[in-house]
């Protein structure tokens, strides 16, 4: 007697718990990629902590601690939205970089590269060209997530968010150029001229605009 009422709780527990759980409104490939996304904001974050050690440039400083401020605001928003399933306590926001977007094209006489042989020969130079290549790379790892997640609300924080690295990643690009860290070369007047006609606009008017056939 005992048994059968032990297999009736269990089986009442089984059909009650997805009601008592509303969190639950995920899919399993959602939780992976979902698990893979802020596995990687905490490596981002903790390797920021990390980089401002390093740092003399007063400049770069402040872009990164702005950038780890965001970037952790952003990451409990996420973690909100994961857990409960529901919209968090306040949306994405939207990154505002300071940085202008005057480029220089050209390049100049420069040091051949090689890797460091200490921690202490690591430059603005190294650490920049890191932050900016964990952007880039966020912003990917955020795409892929966004197309794969069921919850519409984590979906659309995690959509919402992917802009926002992209801004970081062009921030860093800027401070990179402006010290001839990243040099941006072009091609030659007549190649780019040639390029930059190859394509033209398409009119909307048209077979596509027709009525099929088997509709008239």
């Amino acid at each position: 007697m005992e048994n059968q009422m032990n297999q009736q709780n269990m089986q009442q527990g089984m059909k009650e718990s997805p009601t008592m759980q509303p969190q639950m409104n995920h899919g399993g490939h959602e939780m992976f990629e979902a698990h893979e996304v802020l596995s990687g904001m905490i490596g981002f974050l903790d390797q920021y902590k990390m980089y401002d050690q390093n740092i003399q440039d007063q400049e770069l400083k402040g872009i990164l601690q702005r950038q780890h401020t965001f970037m952790n605001d952003c990451y409990n928003v996420m973690v909100e939205a994961f857990t409960t399933g529901n919209d968090p306590s306040h949306p994405t926001q939207s990154y505002k970089m300071q940085q202008s977007n005057d480029i220089i094209y050209g390049l100049k006489p420069s040091q051949a590269k090689k890797p460091v042989q200490a921690v202490n020969e690591l430059t603005e130079q190294c650490i920049s060209g890191f932050m900016l290549c964990q952007c880039k790379s966020m912003s990917g790892s955020l795409t892929m997530a966004a197309c794969e997640i069921t919850n519409p609300v984590l979906r659309r924080v995690v959509a919402d968010s992917v802009p926002n690295f992209i801004e970081m990643a062009y921030e860093i690009f800027l401070y990179q150029n402006k010290h001839n860290y990243y040099q941006v070369p072009q091609l030659q007047q007549q190649d780019m001229n040639q390029m930059l006609n190859a394509y033209t606009t398409s009119s909307t008017s048209g077979a596509m605009n027709q009525q099929p056939k088997y509709m008239q």
